[in-house]
């Protein structure tokens, strides 16, 4: 039986666990349409594919823009600010050393209607996430990916 690339990649398969320590998330399989996105955090800076043609933006990554149906798509950078548009607190601990409560939000970015990102929100009590609150992104780090994560902006934490 072959292993499985993620299985290789964690060192685990067939339901066996990693060694080590704390919680051990599933991690993306990069390839060359989403690497850039993946690991582009390593410099602080969010960033996903934009149509060349008409400055559509889209996540997650394809090749073809979903508005004008053009192919030059480059990675572009962007603020890395937005709202919280939902969110839900997670009390389920789904593995060992993964802490609860934690909250999973949707964050609508600034740069365009309708462009959103499933994220962790951090940095933040469960019980004092806001729908519509301000919140901008940092990086987590694991293994050979930079995670986005989002937490409130300044102006959010001192309201």
């Amino acid at each position: 039986m072959q292993e499985h690339p993620l299985c290789a990649r964690r060192g685990a398969c067939l339901g066996k666990e990693t060694m080590s320590q704390g919680y051990q998330r599933s991690l993306p399989l990069l390839d060359d349409l989403n690497r850039f996105y993946w690991t582009s955090g390593k410099d602080g800076v969010l960033r996903m594919l934009r149509c060349q043609s008409c400055g559509h933006w889209q996540h997650p990554p394809r090749p073809v823009c979903p508005k004008c149906l053009g192919r030059k798509l480059e990675p572009d950078t962007l603020s890395g600010k937005g709202k919280v548009f939902s969110f839900t607190v997670n009390a389920k601990s789904w593995g060992p050393g993964l802490e609860v409560p934690y909250v999973i939000g949707i964050v609508m970015l600034d740069e365009q209607d309708g462009l959103q990102l499933t994220t962790n929100l951090r940095d933040v009590a469960p019980e004092d996430v806001k729908i519509g609150m301000p919140v901008e992104v940092f990086f987590e780090k694991d293994e050979d990916v930079w995670l986005p994560m989002f937490r409130p902006t300044m102006q959010a934490a001192s309201a």
